[in-house]
């Protein structure tokens, strides 16, 4: 069992200001909440320019039997119908951790050109337990964005004493 002082091989840890660590805790935050309801602990708040939050949701796979049902995809299917693509080119998405291909892909066709996110695809592996069999679907979300024909920001991993917590103790992937 991994305890939080115990350093995990990863990318350097991005710096972020105020606001980004209080929309990032509150991904966080929900992330523990899918946890607690049998999902994977993952978790994703949406906010606007002015600190509105447009939307924000947790993992349902466990409750759903969804696959897709990821918590990037479950905010961007609240937000996307209610806001025009114009408000979301300058919304930030955070998420506990870093997007997988599928939700990256979901951020590049919402319009949003900011992510934040905790905790990296690396040290995820290691709380998933290493699973060889999706290992080559795992490119990180900074491959994808880069291929998207307009700038994507990306600051992450950040926050990683606290993004880590939801998953000490492993979790069924």
């Amino acid at each position: 069992m991994t305890t939080q002082d115990t350093p995990l091989p990863g990318p350097a840890e991005q710096t972020i200001d105020e606001r980004d660590g209080l929309y990032l805790r509150r991904a966080i935050a929900l992330a523990d909440l899918a946890r607690e309801r049998g999902n994977r602990p993952f978790g994703c708040v949406i906010v606007a320019a002015d600190g509105q939050v447009l939307a924000e949701d947790h993992n349902r796979n466990g409750e759903t039997g969804d696959c897709t049902a990821h918590a990037e995809v479950q905010a961007l299917r609240t937000a996307t119908p209610r806001h025009p693509r114009e408000a979301l080119a300058a919304a930030t998405l955070y998420a506990s951790g870093e997007p997988c291909v599928m939700c990256a892909g979901a951020i590049f066709w919402s319009n949003i050109r900011r992510v934040v996110f905790g905790i990296d695809a690396v040290r995820l592996r290691h709380f998933r337990g290493e699973r060889l069999d999706q290992r080559d679907a795992e490119l990180s979300c900074r491959d994808v964005f880069a291929a998207a024909p307009t700038p994507i920001e990306c600051l992450g991993p950040a926050l990683l004493s606290e993004a880590r917590t939801s998953h000490e103790g492993g979790w069924k992937p």
